[in-house]
């Protein structure tokens, strides 16, 4: 007993050593956000990404492009020092049961260290794997000026039209990385993307197919038929993905056919049935779009927040191409006719 009360004693004085010795960090446990609060455009190797960090009743919050896909809520946001730590998760099943339910599933987060020197934002990403392993990739980041007001469409003037498809053959066409496969061809003065997968053959990778010339702000018109349940792009500037989907009667979203893909909602519905030929008439002026589709506006002179997934440079203020999605599913364009915007003096 003697000892079992010996023990106690000694235990009650290291919890109580352990209290004395323990002092709160006196340093830098606070970091001023303000550096890293905005609009980013992140330069990935090989693409293009797009960062908002916001500060919201107290605490951070923020929303992350990364590549392709849709831009998409982080898990969290928190600073160290001087160093923002970005998280984002995702669920895997590791296991399954007879019947194909998930008995394990493992939650694997990414981590994204960045820092704001002179201006700039300068990044790492740690990527896990299924295996435990994970990657590490660098990239810069840049502040993204305000945006403008809109502009007065009224008073935008316009330059010769641009043909940019002369119904005969690929001129003037080329594909965004020519190590894939062309699924482009000329069909009766139509241009048509039918990427087909063979069964049972090895899974053919195709490309999106660009114009050679770019472009700075425009009116392009264009017109799109799409097949039941097939998927495209139209890629103002090489930038600002607008959605090519067959959505007719589907509920408003940021994915639909007109959208700006999962940035910008249609304001109604104005699609028709797949298999009908559809028409497109887009304006970007000055990092604001205007979208009418089938007659009807759908997307009334908004601003752009950033780049879409799939971009091809995370800089909005250069020249760049209109591109068309090549690798989702068959879809066929024609009557393409591009009106570049006068600068003003």
């Amino acid at each position: 007993m003697a000892r079992k009360k010996l023990m106690r004693i000694l235990i009650s004085l290291t919890a109580i050593g352990l209290i004395l010795c323990y002092q709160p960090s006196k340093g830098n446990t606070t970091y001023d956000v303000e550096p890293f609060l905005g609009r980013w455009a992140l330069f990935l190797p090989g693409g293009a990404g797009w960062l908002e960090v916001r500060q919201e009743k107290g605490y951070l919050d923020g929303d992350i492009l990364w590549y392709g896909g849709s831009v998409t809520p982080v898990s969290s946001i928190v600073t160290k020092n001087d160093t923002l730590i970005i998280t984002r998760s995702r669920n895997i099943i590791r296991k399954r049961d007879a019947d194909g339910n998930p008995v394990r599933t493992q939650t694997l987060t990414t981590w994204i260290e960045c820092v704001v020197l002179n201006g700039e934002l300068t990044g790492k990403v740690f990527i896990p794997n299924r295996t435990g392993q994970f990657s590490v990739t660098e990239f810069t980041g840049r502040r993204i000026p305000p945006l403008p007001p809109a502009p007065d469409l009224s008073r935008i003037k316009y330059s010769e039209p641009v043909i940019l498809f002369n119904g005969k053959d690929l001129t003037g066409w080329t594909l965004t990385n020519t190590n894939q496969t062309n699924g482009f061809k000329v069909e009766n003065g139509v241009l048509v993307n039918d990427p087909v997968q063979e069964a049972g053959k090895p899974r053919i990778r195709y490309g999106n197919l660009r114009t050679v010339d770019e472009f700075e702000d425009f009116n392009l018109k264009i017109e799109v038929n799409i097949p039941r349940g097939s998927n495209s792009g139209i890629y103002l500037r090489g930038i600002y993905e607008v959605q090519v989907l067959d959505s007719y009667k589907k509920s408003l979203d940021s994915h639909n056919m007109g959208a700006i893909y999962s940035r910008i909602t249609p304001s109604l519905s104005a699609e028709k049935p797949a298999g009908e030929w559809q028409s497109l008439d887009i304006t970007l002026c000055e990092r604001h779009v205007t979208v009418i589709l089938n007659g009807k506006m759908i997307i009334d002179n908004q601003p752009l927040l950033g780049v879409t997934g799939g971009a091809l440079t995370a800089d909005e203020f250069l020249p760049g191409p209109i591109y068309l999605q090549g690798d989702h599913g068959k879809v066929s364009y024609q009557n393409f006719v591009l009106r570049p915007i006068l600068k003003k003096n």
